[in-house]
């Protein structure tokens, strides 16, 4: 590693990518200008002042390795000296087989680690328009909530328009008003995850009767509309449950509240449906209704989520919500590095790209940060492989994906390059399943190895 270079890289956004883009600069050693506006300029969904605020659910999802793709990528981050993942591990809460976090200690334990890194200059300022011309290395990591003039600037620059859609908020209540005579402690399957013990999640259940008065009830229910944003489509992986409900009456069922791998103390068997909560803080006195994102009006959330039996004198520390999300048609617009090919000083990094969730945003600011370092240094930083979940997820967005239907995309196996001789030869044994994934984990950890020591070396000469 050379001498610390004099003039920083700019990062435009305290969220999960923009904090972690700027940790990953400080630990390549250059110096690193962070820019939030909060708390000079607020946004819809964002609550405090904090780095990283967490403004949706509170969980990273599945943090299994072998079996999910999403656990693979906090594996291959924590590999990488991930600072989310740091804070996430330090701050984690019982939830079965997935990583949930006290939302609060996350996001003081992120702003703590980047005020005291020396390397790291954090700014409470808006950058209203394009960064100016004289920061020659910038990465832009605004989120789906970027400022309008932002927003608009880059739309001016690429000649293109941007992508939106709408992304909700689930509830929270406090666990004390929750009736446990009904409810009861239980993990799917009796899953035992990270800080767990089988039990990390409040089930209410619902007889067939309850079921369908409760999906007659969010059908009927009164719903924020919002007109001038009509036309906007929904992302399939976090829709308002009462959209999905007009999906078809069993379709939660399905969904957020399947009844499978749960069992009702009281009677011994299994619900018709039940609706989970999970822990929301360390304390342990706010829980979210998994799955429950809503447009509903504020009143209707609060009748139609009593109706459940268990919340019937629910107290809610938050309602459910609704925001626009924007983001780049990243395919035609950003190279394999995240540079903007209309102005390549510029990265992008985070839900801006068209990545959808908190690790994988924070992911792709991993690689946004470590991209700018390595130029700044004149090092030349290879991508990722492919088969690994961090080279999967920025090859779809760069160019795999169909730019004329790209929409936000979780990482997934079916973004991973088939296993070497599984597809398109007769006469060999296909691997299927669990045992599939496991094979698809354990090549990306091999290959993230392989890659982390060629750069170590390359870096060294």
């Amino acid at each position: 590693m050379s001498d610390h270079p004099k003039t920083p890289v700019h990062v435009v956004g305290g969220g999960l990518a923009g904090s972690e883009a700027a940790w990953q600069l400080a630990r390549s050693g250059v110096p690193a200008v962070l820019h939030e506006m909060r708390p000079l300029r607020g946004t819809e969904a964002h609550q405090g002042d904090g780095l990283a605020e967490l403004v949706c659910s509170n969980s990273f999802r599945s943090d299994d390795l072998d079996y999910n793709a999403v656990g693979l990528l906090h594996e291959e981050m924590r590999r990488l000296g991930s600072l989310i993942m740091t804070a996430a591990d330090g701050h984690k809460l019982p939830a079965g087989g997935a990583l949930a976090v006290d939302r609060d200690g996350f996001s003081g334990m992120v702003t703590e680690h980047l005020e005291a890194e020396p390397l790291i200059d954090i700014r409470r300022e808006e950058i209203d328009g394009l960064p100016p011309e004289d920061w020659d290395s910038v990465i832009v990591a605004t989120g789906p909530l970027t400022s309008p003039a932002l927003a608009e600037a880059v739309r001016g620059l690429t000649g293109a328009a941007d992508l939106a859609f709408f992304d909700a908020i689930a509830p929270i209540v406090h666990k004390d008003s929750v009736n446990l005579d009904i409810a009861w402690f239980q993990s799917r399957y009796d899953k035992v995850g990270p800080g767990g013990d089988g039990a990390d999640y409040i089930n209410c259940p619902l007889d067939q009767s309850q079921y369908d008065g409760f999906i007659a009830a969010l059908l009927a229910g009164e719903k924020t509309e919002f007109k001038e944003w009509e036309g906007t489509p929904y992302f399939e992986g976090c829709l308002p449950i009462e959209i999905m409900a007009a999906r078809g009456p069993e379709t939660l069922r399905f969904g957020p509240m399947k009844p499978v791998g749960l069992t009702d103390p009281r009677t011994g068997r299994r619900a018709h449906a039940v609706v989970q909560l999970r822990q929301d803080n360390a304390l342990g006195t706010l829980y979210n209704l998994v799955g429950f994102q809503t447009k509903l009006k504020y009143a209707e959330q609060v009748r139609i989520f009593r109706s459940i039996p268990g919340l019937e004198e629910a107290e809610f520390a938050r309602l459910g919500g609704l925001h626009r999300n924007t983001f780049l048609n990243a395919p035609e617009m950003l190279d394999a590095r995240l540079r903007l090919k209309a102005q390549p000083r510029l990265r992008f990094a985070g839900q801006i790209t068209g990545v959808e969730g908190y690790v994988e945003s924070a992911a792709i600011g991993l690689l946004a940060g470590r991209f700018a370092a390595a130029e700044r240094l004149g090092q030349v930083l290879s991508a990722p492989p492919p088969t690994t979940a961090h080279g999967a997820l920025l090859g779809h967005i760069t160019g795999g994906a169909d730019a004329k239907t790209f929409q936000p995309m979780n990482v997934n196996f079916g973004l991973f390059p088939p296993l070497e001789g599984q597809e398109g030869l007769k006469g060999k044994k296909r691997l299927k399943g669990r045992d599939r994934k496991a094979a698809l984990s354990a090549r990306a950890l091999a290959e993230l190895a392989a890659w982390q020591a060629a750069q170590s070396q390359e870096a060294a000469e």
